[in-house]
């Protein structure tokens, strides 16, 4: 069957390829020994493989944050501005219902919702409903306020809070990661603060003048390489001065291999101006690779990348069904698959998991089980753009 789009290749194909990844990320969080209660990152106990297998997963976030900004704007070009801010405003808090909703029980089949997640949905969501606001802004204004979001959040960096108070749940989820335990049987985890994430959403939202009709196809590529390189030094820079931008400084250790650890162990919530330099700055460099280049391996990113929420929320439901088989063929009682608050205050899942290998073998399974269904559902999506409800799904 004919696709028929006018969506930009290069833009949903790393949207795709950092969507495959994402997979290993969560395949790992249900799978590897020790994934629930244990840092990957943690210099003293972990490996070159699981150190790598983490950082690698790094660009998922950032990119599916800043790609929405991108596709608000495109979206946008063919619309006048009140029909964006109707689009990005209804977008963005159904985005905040299906992960408070949603989300939430395909990552715990908990019907009481004892445990209640805050992940990167919600933060698109937030994002989005403030860049509804914010298109109203010259983009000037919104360069600066993009900068100053990324830059100079990690200046709040040293206000800790430790109530429950109103006025600490919302700096919870403005610019502190926080495991709230509201009582024995309910807790929140509050894992995706927001304010670099809206800085992040706003800098994406103006990539896309790059890539309106008529621009210059040299001239974007150019600045996609200069502002691509110009991260990564910015990150090297700043990350050897040891002092601003991430909270937790690097430190020489006994090892080589531990103080190169220790040196990319960045903070990612909230995304720190370094973690964000370190993820964007690649990112940007491919897509100015892969502005033209497309064969049989970009085809199979296109498709994730084109049809990002049905991906998500269909590769995360495959993943826990899977991790319940698993327990189920190889031992263990499976209802600790149930993620309720309890499994998490008990820890009963600490002796739980299997070899890295085994979650290599098992992410591929996924992707390749994915893929007919989400290119099924791309062909179906670019030929029914005339049903509004798909711009949502």
């Amino acid at each position: 069957m004919k696709i028929t789009t006018t969506r930009i290749e290069s833009i949903d194909i790393l949207r795709g390829l950092v969507m495959v990844i994402m997979a290993l990320d969560h395949v790992r969080d249900y799978f590897h020994y020790g994934s629930f209660f244990s840092d990957p990152s943690n210099i003293e106990t972990t490996t070159p493989i699981l150190f790598f297998t983490r950082f690698i997963t790094h660009y998922c976030a950032p990119v599916f944050v800043f790609l929405a900004g991108t596709s608000a704007f495109l979206y946008g070009s063919k619309k006048t501005k009140p029909e964006l801010f109707k689009f990005l405003l209804t977008r963005g808090i159904w985005l905040i219902f299906l992960e408070i909703v949603v989300n939430n029980f395909i990552w715990t089949f908990d019907f009481s919702y004892s445990t209640q997640l805050f992940q990167v949905i919600w933060a698109i969501g937030f994002s989005m409903v403030c860049l509804s606001f914010l298109i109203y802004l010259s983009k000037k204004i919104l360069l600066v306020l993009g900068i100053i979001l990324v830059v100079g959040h990690n200046i709040l960096d040293n206000i800790i809070m430790n109530g429950q108070s109103f006025q600490d749940i919302v700096w919870y989820l403005m610019h502190q990661q926080k495991f709230l335990v509201v009582k024995p049987d309910h807790i929140i985890v509050l894992q995706y603060p927001v304010i670099p994430w809206i800085g992040l959403i706003i800098l994406g939202y103006l990539l896309g003048t790059f890539y309106q009709k008529g621009f210059d196809i040299d001239v974007r590529k150019k600045w996609l390489l200069r502002l691509g390189v110009g991260l990564i030094i910015l990150f090297f820079s700043i990350r050897g001065l040891n002092v601003y931008g991430d909270l937790i400084p690097w430190s020489t250790q006994d090892t080589m291999t531990k103080t190169i650890f220790s040196f990319f162990s960045l903070s990612k919530y909230p995304p720190s101006l370094l973690f964000i330099c370190i993820t964007l700055g690649p990112s940007l460099l491919f897509l100015w690779m892969f502005d033209s280049i497309k064969n049989k391996v970009t085809d199979i990113f296109l498709v994730f990348g084109r049809v990002p929420l049905f991906y998500y929320f269909l590769h995360v439901l495959l993943i826990h069904l899977l991790a319940i088989g698993g327990i189920l063929i190889f031992g263990g009682n499976w209802k600790d698959m149930i993620l309720t608050a309890d499994v998490f205050m008990e820890a009963k899942l600490m002796n739980y998991g299997y070899p890295l290998y085994i979650v290599y073998l098992i992410w591929i399974s996924v992707i390749l089980l994915l893929y007919p269904l989400s290119k099924k559902y791309m062909i179906y999506k670019a030929n029914n753009k005339n049903k509004w409800w798909l711009s949502y799904l």
